[in-house]
């Protein structure tokens, strides 16, 4: 450290290549729903977490908590939670659209070999509460940015994440036996893509397609 505190250590300089080499990794990244089912290399899974701890969170509180999920009974648990929730989301579909969306796989749960659930604790006294006065939802945003981190890190590493989203919260709560203050934020599959795709599968499909950046931004 400097006499004012300041790190003495030049920082890394990010030059044109490594930035267009990260757009590169922004663009290929996926919400991969169809798995390889090969293992993952031992130890992977948390390095992958090392790399997520690395997001910025709200005051420095660090709420984000991981629970990887390999016990087979709390695994059937959750792939029943789907079905269930799955089957409440195709009966809301409207009549044109409920053929394309019963084609989707929307879940890797049978296929990839790494299951993680990831939750918010807003009841941690880490960061002294700073910035959550006004926005305690804050906390929540914190551990979404550390998911996106870590879903970067996989696909770096070659690897693909799918984000479930059609699942109850509560039922995660119960089924992985977690504090009951946590909240649910998501439940990842990770492993080997059986396709890469520079495109979301979703516009692929011809669910939705990608509007222009021009179109969501407002000037005052």
């Amino acid at each position: 450290m400097t006499s004012q505190g300041q790190l003495s250590e030049r920082p890394p300089q990010f030059d044109a290549p490594f930035r267009e080499r990260l757009r590169e990794l922004l663009k290929w990244r996926r919400d991969v729903r169809r798995f390889k089912r090969d293992a993952l290399p031992e130890g992977t899974v948390e390095r992958l977490i090392e790399i997520a701890c690395l997001s910025p969170s709200v005051g420095l509180s660090e709420p984000w908590r991981f629970v990887i999920v390999q016990d087979k009974t709390k695994r059937a648990a959750i792939r029943a939670s789907f079905e269930i929730c799955n089957k409440d989301a195709l009966a809301q579909q409207t009549p044109d659209r409920a053929g394309l969306y019963a084609r989707l796989k929307l879940a890797g749960l049978d296929d990839a070999p790494c299951q993680l659930s990831v939750f918010a604790d807003p009841s941690t006294l880490q960061g002294a509460r700073l910035g959550r006065l006004t926005m305690p939802e804050t906390i929540n945003y914190s551990v979404a940015m550390a998911i996106h981190t870590l879903w970067l890190a996989a696909r770096a590493e070659g690897l693909g994440m799918g984000w479930v989203s059609i699942i109850d919260p509560a039922g995660m709560t119960e089924s992985l036996d977690v504090p009951t203050e946590w909240v649910f934020i998501g439940h990842l599959c990770i492993g080997y893509p059986e396709a890469d795709a520079d495109r979301p599968a979703l516009e692929r499909e011809g669910w939705e397609k990608r509007r222009a950046p021009e179109a969501r931004i407002i000037y005052r």
